[in-house]
């Protein structure tokens, strides 16, 4: 093969395995009752979804919330918390609708959006969550 043929070889097997989904996982924690204040007391961001099995924007939502965890790994914890399965935490923090995304540290909410909003929106709430504002209780 010649030298040509080789980088052309070698190109293909780069650009195939760029569209090859990546192996390594971003954890998304499974919130619980148990867990939950835990996670949402300690000092570092949590990101929580607000999810339930039976809810479609839900589930179109959940790799935005996964690129989104491998975008943040190491300085925010992304957890998902089943409504149904935790109602008691869904109560204390008046989940009407779901999706919701929530930001927390330090125990307190920070910022909180409802719906299917997108990639963008909630990259936004992660940025301006970061920046240290927190909504009233």
């Amino acid at each position: 093969m010649s030298g040509d043929e080789t980088n052309v070889t070698l190109s293909k097997k780069v650009s195939m395995a760029q569209m090859e989904p990546k192996t390594e996982a971003h954890q998304v924690l499974r919130l619980t009752t148990s867990n939950f204040d835990s996670y949402a007391n300690g000092d570092q961001l949590v990101f929580v979804d607000f999810w339930a099995v039976w809810c479609p924007p839900c589930r179109a939502m959940e790799p935005v919330v996964e690129r989104l965890a491998a975008k943040y790994s190491g300085k925010v914890v992304f957890g998902k918390l089943n409504t149904d399965e935790e109602p008691e935490i869904s109560t204390r923090y008046d989940i009407m609708s779901i999706p919701t995304f929530m930001v927390f540290k330090n125990g307190r909410p920070l910022e909180a959006t409802v719906g299917a909003v997108g990639e963008v929106a909630l990259d936004r709430l992660i940025q301006k969550s970061m920046g240290g504002s927190a909504l009233p209780r």
